[in-house]
């Protein structure tokens, strides 16, 4: 699949969508089955590991490319200082988040993609919940086989389709995520504000439904 991704660093982040369903919602991710990865492959998905396990820092959150998007159930962020609102407010959000274990399934050139489970917890410890998804990294040409590779697009599965990107549920996630940053007074938000430029993003990508151009994959 990768090798449909675009070679060029200078386009968008929407270019860099990678597109499939699957024939169930079982992400389980098996650790002994996961891909090794090189050093620099392997302290990227450390960095993107501890993102979501509400531990953001300015340089994880620069794993991404200021023309990046994040695409899962609850947000669409495409661009970086949209992306690094969305980590900061993580830990505000919710109590703790843990990795409970992961599984790479795929290391291609430009595309990385593992199986996470991850357990979170709300405010006060009310609840939790456990969340396996597919998280797909397209790589930035320029910088995947660097010792610092970025994400230029971060998908995050949690079902068997892929996203539509249209609909009322879309609408709202894409206002949020528009909103949030600019709504924390974060100096560690505030200095990726520079990436908050037109130029950085393209008109959202939509499809009919969550299987329009998305192949099946079991991975």
């Amino acid at each position: 699949m990768s090798s449909t991704l675009p070679n060029d660093s200078s386009l968008p982040g929407e270019h860099f969508e990678v597109r499939q369903t699957a024939s169930s919602d079982d992400y389980h991710p098996d650790p002994s089955k996961s891909i090794p990865l090189s050093p620099a492959r392997q302290s990227l998905i450390d960095d993107v590991l501890a993102l979501y396990s509400c531990q953001p820092t300015r340089r994880r959150v620069e794993r991404y490319t200021p023309d990046c998007v994040y695409d899962d159930q609850f947000v669409y962020a495409n661009d970086r200082y949209k992306m690094a609102g969305q980590w900061f407010a993580l830990p505000k959000l919710f109590a703790s988040s843990k990795n409970e274990s992961y599984q790479i399934v795929k290391n291609d050139p430009l595309l990385i993609q593992f199986k996470n489970e991850q357990t979170w917890t709300f405010p006060k410890n009310v609840k939790s919940t456990t969340i396996n998804a597919l998280v797909s990294l397209s790589l930035d040409p320029a910088t995947a086989d660097s010792d610092f590779p970025q994400i230029k697009y971060h998908k995050d599965q949690a079902n068997h389709k892929d996203y539509s990107h249209t609909g009322p549920g879309f609408a709202f996630k894409k206002w949020q995520s528009d909103k949030v940053a600019g709504m924390m007074d974060s100096e560690d938000v505030k200095v990726f504000k520079p990436d908050a430029r037109e130029d950085h993003r393209e008109l959202v990508r939509r499809y009919e439904d969550g299987s329009d151009q998305a192949p099946r994959k079991d991975l």
